[in-house]
């Protein structure tokens, strides 16, 4: 699995390849961007095809080594479960991941999803006190039955990720 980072997060990772990596998982590639909100750092992962979003907030310098095998496996899967998708399936996308890989060969088309999925975020935080008291799953799921726009064309993200998830 590739996840395409800002040049931000890049940044406080510690193996990125400056040049583009081959995408060998069958769920495909994600984009990943650093967020500082309420002075924590925050972290949203957006599928490229589907324009699936996660989001973890308050990470600190030691969960960024572990970020792609550790905290957004779990992110997934978990939000898998709340989808609806059965155990068998979950651990099928699980292990079609493979080995996380980062690089910095952004997409445009990709980062734009996730400003606007930013801005979904903004109104869910001006709800809560500070941003710690956001569940991810939560947060994770209102982002995800939203109308995403892909090169002209509506995708539910919740729907496309649940159909790839099947399709495995």
């Amino acid at each position: 699995m590739v996840i395409h980072c800002t040049k931000k997060l890049a940044d406080k990772l510690p193996e990125v390849s400056s040049t583009p990596v081959e995408e060998d998982s069958l769920v495909g590639s994600w984009h990943a961007h650093l967020y500082f909100i309420d002075r924590r750092q925050c972290v949203m992962f957006c599928h490229d095809h589907s324009r699936y979003v996660l989001f973890l907030a308050g990470l600190r310098k030691e969960h960024f080594s572990v970020l792609g095998g550790k905290w957004f496996r779990e992110l997934y899967t978990a939000s898998l479960q709340v989808l609806g998708c059965r155990g068998t399936q979950i651990r099928k996308a699980e292990l079609s991941l493979g080995p996380v890989h980062f690089d910095t060969a952004t997409d445009r088309s990709v980062q734009g999803s996730m400003r606007i999925a930013r801005q979904d975020l903004d109104a869910l935080i001006m709800r809560v006190p500070i941003v710690l008291n956001l569940d991810p799953l939560d947060v994770s799921a209102r982002l995800n039955h939203r109308p995403a726009r892909v090169y002209g064309k509506v995708l539910w993200p919740e729907k496309v990720m649940q159909e790839l998830v099947e399709q495995l």
